[in-house]
């Protein structure tokens, strides 16, 4: 008797490709950690473990495509806790910003000696497949820029436009420690340029990797910011996430996105991804710059927390993020953008920041005393999946821009799709399954969530990595089994 071909088989299943506008009711056999085979009426006699999808839609593994492991806790502790936190959402590709500087690993120097730690350290604890996207902060790291993309596979880079006189949490005088840079170091609209250059020029030694090397920028203007801090801290008419949006006014993005744009254009550097866009003057400004410079791919990014939440939040400090949570006619803003094919991916923007750093029980109620960024990587694909039904969006547009289109453009080759030859990464999601967010629910430390009372109308219910179940019903099946997602992979 031969062995069977199949070591996994998923039946009962309604399989959600990111191409097309329908849904197909299929089974899933699965070989080597890879589909083998996806059509109705696999025989069961040909797979060694056969599993029930009872019925569920089976989504492509979520490509989380802005996280952040490691800034407030450490990285050894968040690469396991905030990981399995991915998994219960459905997550299986997590990729995370990391820099040199202040939070993180707290050193600055070459990456060349700071890299290889945060690999190593990162080795063995991960429970879904990882990444880094990395951030220039000096001269140094540019030069860095070929060895990072040949050595270590990372294809991405980033640049954080509002650190020129800004803090992580607000105005800042001390820059060049924050940073960790030297004195002769600048992190400034020249130093853009150059890391714009750099990406550009690695481009060019890597022709045949060029397609999928990016650079992405958090798009506010710090000057701006600073002005405004200043002007919304003395206003005491305005309180809570009103004050910071009105602090971090919406023009200083679409400002910034200007900018970007334009030295995007002047480098001749095609392919940029504007993160996070917060509001309709970001969004728009966006759109703009795209018909004025057609030869510039842009990607444009946008958060589940901006789609989901509004500065009306009973979360108050508990939701201070950058850019800001925005007013309700910002958030209706994002849905249509997102509906009309306008934004290319939705994220998490994951940064677990504990209660007790997120606010100190002293400064309760004082939102510029709260640090900014929180977690919810476990809500993105139900949540989407929830609010996106109620407005229309379909379950194929929803692989989309959770799955395909992150994994394109940032080098995953191998993820985004459920189709043979591709790594089987699965989330089983229940769509008619309704339940309250709750933080104590999710394995995540960070012990509150910004999300919490939302109700829901769909749950993810089993994700698979690579063939293998990591999570099912609540719970974490097994050891961490993430592997380093070395990019452009193959």
């Amino acid at each position: 008797m031969s062995a069977s071909p199949y070591d996994l088989l998923i039946k009962n299943v309604r399989v959600v490709r990111p191409h097309g506008n329908t849904v197909h009711e299929a089974d899933i056999a699965i070989a080597g950690g890879k589909f083998a085979k996806v059509a109705p009426g696999i025989d069961a006699a040909l797979a060694k473990t056969v599993h029930d999808g009872k019925g569920r839609l089976a989504f492509p593994g979520v490509v989380d495509a802005h996280m952040h492991a490691g800034i407030y806790s450490p990285l050894d502790e968040d690469a396991v806790s905030e990981s399995k936190a991915a998994a219960m959402g459905g997550v299986t590709s997590s990729l995370n910003y990391f820099r040199t500087g202040q939070y993180y690993l707290n050193k600055g120097g070459p990456y060349k000696k700071f890299f290889p730690e945060v690999l190593k350290t990162s080795k063995g604890r991960f429970h879904v497949d990882y990444g880094y996207h990395l951030a220039p902060m000096d001269g140094t790291h540019i030069d860095e820029i070929p060895m990072l993309i040949e050595k270590h596979g990372v294809s991405s880079f980033k640049i954080f436009m509002f650190y020129g006189s800004h803090g992580l949490h607000g105005a800042s005088d001390a820059q060049k420690q924050f940073l960790m840079i030297g004195e002769n170091d600048r992190y400034d609209y020249a130093h853009f340029e150059f890391i714009m250059r750099g990406v550009q020029a690695a481009r060019e030694q890597f022709p045949e990797r060029a397609r999928q090397i990016s650079l992405s920028l958090h798009c506010e203007t710090a000057e701006i910011m600073t002005a405004y801090t200043k002007i919304v801290e003395k206003d005491k008419s305005q309180q809570g996430l009103a004050a910071y949006s009105a602090a971090r006014p919406p023009h200083s993005e679409g400002l910034a996105v200007f900018i970007a744009s334009y030295l995007a254009n002047e480098t001749a550097l095609p392919n940029i991804n504007l993160l996070h866009l917060s509001s309709r003057k970001a969004v728009q400004a966006a759109l703009m710059m795209a018909d004025v410079f057609p030869h510039i791919d842009f990607k444009r990014e946008v958060t589940i927390g901006h789609l989901m939440l509004d500065i009306n939040s009973k979360a108050a400090e508990l939701a201070k993020v950058n850019p800001p949570i925005r007013p309700r006619e910002d958030v209706e803003y994002l849905w249509e953008a997102l509906l009309a094919g306008e934004l290319d991916w939705v994220v998490s923007d994951h940064a677990c920041c504990r209660h007790e750093m997120k606010i100190p029980k002293r400064y309760f109620g004082n939102i510029w005393m709260a640090k900014s960024g929180f977690g919810g990587t476990e809500y993105l694909l139900p949540s989407l999946v929830s609010e996106g039904t109620r407005r229309g969006m379909s379950y194929n547009h929803m692989a989309r821009v959770t799955s395909w289109n992150p994994a394109q453009r940032y080098g995953l080759n191998r993820k985004g799709d459920i189709a043979e030859g591709f790594d089987a990464d699965i989330a089983l999601v229940d769509p008619a399954r309704t339940w309250t967010i709750s933080a104590k629910g999710s394995p995540s430390t960070q012990g509150y969530t910004p999300f919490e009372g939302l109700e829901l109308s769909a749950r993810v219910e089993e994700t698979f990595l690579r063939g293998r179940l990591i999570y099912q019903d609540g719970n974490i099946i097994g050891k961490p089994a993430g592997e380093y997602l070395f990019r452009p992979t193959a």
